[in-house]
């Protein structure tokens, strides 16, 4: 094995790991698709030149650190404007309100009425009518209330 890739192989394990840690997420839980979009083209660029190809290890760094500045500055303009946020990030969508589960945004996010069963379950609800609540966060979780006062459309509008 030539040692040229080895050492290529360390020294890019070892920026990857300081640049993820410079996104300051804790968990991969917490990436977004855009930091995901990032990870992905790191590894593409990393993986190329720890196969020991044309290209050389300045070159994967230098590429690197411009996927870090565009993802920084995407992280950055889409913390500013909540419409782009919506655009890239999505939004929370009601499944269940009232014990009552809202069929269209299940249909629309390809959620069963039998996942939103075992998500009660997990949560202690022995059905679905027990759940007040229950939101398809963002980042992909279902998070489920109780005891929570929804204001109705009549009531936000006062």
């Amino acid at each position: 094995m030539p040692w040229n890739t080895v050492l290529n192989a360390i020294i890019l394990y070892l920026f990857v790991i300081i640049a993820m840690r410079l996104l300051g997420k804790k968990e991969v839980g917490q990436l977004s698709i855009a930091d995901l979009v990032f990870v992905m083209l790191v590894s593409e660029i990393v993986g190329d030149i720890m196969r020991a190809s044309e290209d050389t290890i300045w070159g994967a760094i230098i590429a690197v650190i411009t996927i870090m500045i565009i993802n920084k500055i995407l992280e950055i303009t889409i913390y500013k404007s909540k419409a782009l946020n919506r655009l890239v990030q999505g939004s929370p969508a009601i499944l269940i309100c009232h014990g009552e589960p809202n069929k269209i945004e299940m249909d629309k996010n390809k959620i069963s009425i039998e996942e939103l069963e075992q998500i009660g379950r997990e949560h202690g609800k022995g059905d679905i009518s027990e759940i007040e609540l229950a939101i398809l966060e963002v980042d992909g979780k279902i998070s489920i209330l109780d005891n929570v006062h929804i204001k109705s459309s009549t009531e936000t509008e006062r």
